[in-house]
């Protein structure tokens, strides 16, 4: 085996989960954060954090100049596996039309008529671009094909690039919306998704999703498509309360869901609900069907960048944490609504903008995004975490929100090896 010591770090956020304060879930501890630090790489994990004057010796060395180093951002939700463009649809957006669910469609026609490694071409650049900016673990959906050939398509695709090392979770999305060959049998395509297209998906997939939103599906739609992935084992998510309030909160608390994903419009209840999941997780589990992803709280992910480019809301991030709700940031990368990958942008504009400070965005995009994930070995920096590193081009994390939109990434690691 081999070791690297990196030293010459100003700033290290380490957030190990060993070192959290119960009294502050959603923030950062002290002993988390770590000045005139080193790091220990042996193996692909984490193998020392601490002072530099007490770092061991290792086989090689890399001075980082003084520069902060945070975990490898974590991102829960993005749709990467797409062909076509929606420019024409977000100026429209900009000069005033309403964001509806219905653009979708745009993004399946495209999709369903790309070839195959013209797909593959176009979502390992994605990947690609989205590292650069310091992100290591990565989730993406399917749900731009919309037929059962289409969907286990993208799924395939998405599973060979989690073997490749490139990608690390795939969610089926087959329901996104109801395509134009199923307009006015909503609930036959629910069957369908339900049905012969998660047998076909499943295989290469670890979660379902649904967009339970008026132009979507409803709630008992919705339950109907969580209930069928969960008989088989996937874990759940849900897109929901990104255009009203649409029931998607309660469904997704009431199924132990992982995720509930936008938030845009939530009232009190909703907000109690998520809440009370961090104290009382519901295992999905306890439905009907048997689970293979571990129990949690169903974790309120925010997508800061979509807000914007829909000119919602923001989401209320800062409600839920106060309510003691488990939060994520995610980027939401798709050709629609959030045609970025820039999780920087994304942190910067939760405390310039959502209220948080920065310990509690920097967390959502890391430790969040792994909860949502039911992933442990990602999202931090404590001993045995695959070493996922993002150095920046600044002493301090702070610059992330103080210097919002300058690029601010100077290398990453990813499972031990410099990728940037």
């Amino acid at each position: 085996m081999t070791s690297t010591l990196l030293t010459g770090i100003g700033e290290l956020w380490t957030l190990d989960p060993a070192l959290d304060d119960p009294a502050r879930p959603g923030g950062v501890a002290d002993g988390q954060v770590v000045r005139d630090a080193a790091v220990v790489l042996e193996d692909g994990v984490i193998a020392w954090t601490g002072p530099a004057a007490s770092a061991p010796p290792a086989d090689d060395a890399e001075d980082l100049g003084g520069r902060a180093v945070l975990p490898g951002w974590v991102d829960s939700h993005t749709h990467l596996v797409f062909d076509g463009d929606r420019a024409a649809e977000f100026e429209a957006r900009m000069a005033g039309q309403a964001y509806a669910a219905g653009g979708i469609g745009v993004t399946t026609e495209a999709t369903r008529s790309a070839p195959t490694e013209r797909l593959r071409t176009l979502t390992r650049a994605r990947i690609a671009e989205a590292t650069r900016g310091g992100t290591t673990c990565l989730e993406t959906k399917t749900g731009y094909g919309l037929t059962v050939a289409d969907e286990l398509r993208a799924a395939r695709l998405a599973s060979l690039l989690i073997e490749d090392g490139e990608l690390d979770e795939a969610t089926f999305l087959g329901a996104h919306l109801v395509p134009a060959e199923f307009a006015g049998d909503a609930d036959g395509y629910v069957d369908l998704v339900a049905g012969d297209m998660l047998a076909a998906v499943a295989p290469h997939v670890r979660w379902i999703d649904v967009f339970c939103e008026e132009g979507a599906f409803t709630p008992e739609q919705s339950e109907r498509v969580l209930r069928a992935g969960a008989a088989v084992g996937l874990g759940l998510r849900v897109h929901g309360h990104q255009l009203g309030r649409s029931g998607g909160v309660a469904l997704a608390a009431a199924l132990g869901a992982a995720s509930v994903d936008h938030l845009n419009h939530l009232g009190a209840a909703d907000v109690e609900a998520l809440a009370a999941t961090a104290v009382h997780p519901t295992r999905a589990a306890d439905t009907p069907g048997r689970l293979a992803v571990q129990a949690g709280p169903t974790v309120a992910t925010v997508l800061p960048a979509c807000d914007l480019s829909t000119r919602a809301p923001l989401a209320p991030a800062r409600a839920l944490l106060d309510a003691g709700a488990a939060l994520a940031i995610a980027s939401n990368c798709n050709p629609g609504t959030s045609f970025t990958s820039s999780m920087n942008f994304c942190v910067a504009t939760a405390v310039l903008q959502m209220h948080l400070s920065l310990a509690e965005a920097v967390r959502a995009a890391t430790r969040g995004g792994a909860l949502a994930l039911r992933r442990s070995d990602v999202g931090h920096l404590g001993a045995g975490a695959r070493a996922d590193l993002h150095v920046l081009d600044a002493p301090a994390a702070v610059h992330l929100a103080y210097r919002p939109g300058m690029p601010l990434t100077h290398a990453v690691w990813r499972a031990g090896q410099r990728v940037v």
